[in-house]
């Protein structure tokens, strides 16, 4: 039996974006190719897509999830010992996971008690054991694999002093919103409309060109996307909303 490109992205839940870009990284090939260029799946490529995604889950980048697939004992000889090798490296990583998530509850803990006391957020406990490469696909399906690889070719370019400044700043113009909503500001309001265009700036250094287009879609995002929400809720409730408004009035004035 065979599937469709659109049946398959249905019923795992994806999008058929996603299954194109599997395909041309060499993740997830389809098993047959008709004339016409559709692409059909049997049921081999269900199980690794099952495979996919469970890793995917654990924050895996794509390609540490090829090398996990396409290892050492998975070709067929000596089945026994290479399921049981892919066993092991699953439990491996699912241990790493337990680990990232056992550090990314302390940070928030830590984020709600300075928060709450009215301390400085500091970049380096705020992001403890947040694995940016998680976004790999979303970020390659929303604005392209140029704009992922830019990203990560820049990121890996800095020292861990400018890693961790470049996460304060973010620190601080969240913050800095928090208190406008706290005060009731207007989202045109001068004060809100200086720390959007702050936000703005800190986007430019890895988005050099910042349209119009994209700064509100971003904005839409940030209340859109709870991951986003929680990093500005938790300061003011609403903060999401705030800034999405500003980031508007933002570029009608400055990017339109």
């Amino acid at each position: 039996m065979l599937w469709s490109i659109q049946e398959l992205a249905r019923s795992a839940g994806v999008t058929s974006r996603t299954l194109r870009h599997y395909d041309a990284v060499g993740l997830l090939e389809p098993a047959r190719t008709g004339g016409n260029g559709y692409r059909y799946y049997d049921s081999g490529n269900l199980l690794r897509l099952q495979r996919i995604l469970l890793l995917r889950e654990l924050g895996l980048g794509l390609k540490t999830i090829a090398e996990v697939l396409d290892g050492p004992g998975r070709d067929g000889r000596d089945h026994q010992r290479g399921a049981a090798e892919a066993l092991r490296t699953h439990l491996a990583l699912l241990e790493q996971e337990q680990q990232r998530i056992a550090r990314q509850i302390e940070s928030v803990r830590t984020t709600i008690r300075k928060v709450e006391g009215g301390e400085p957020l500091v970049a380096t406990e705020v992001f403890d054991g947040f694995d940016h490469a998680q976004y790999e696909e979303e970020v390659t399906e929303r604005w392209g694999r140029d704009a992922w690889q830019r990203g990560q070719d820049w990121w890996g370019s800095l020292s861990e002093e400018e890693k961790r400044a470049f996460g304060q700043r973010q620190l601080d113009i969240a913050a800095d919103f928090g208190r406008a909503k706290k005060a009731g500001l207007a989202p045109d309001s001068d004060e809100v409309q200086e720390i959007t265009g702050r936000l703005r700036d800190w986007l430019a250094v890895t988005q050099p060109q910042v349209g119009a287009e994209y700064f509100t879609g971003l904005g839409e995002m940030y209340v859109a996307d709870d991951r986003f929400r929680a990093n500005y809720d938790v300061h003011a409730p609403q903060t999401a909303e705030l800034i999405r408004d500003a980031m508007v009035v933002y570029a009608g004035r400055h990017l339109a």
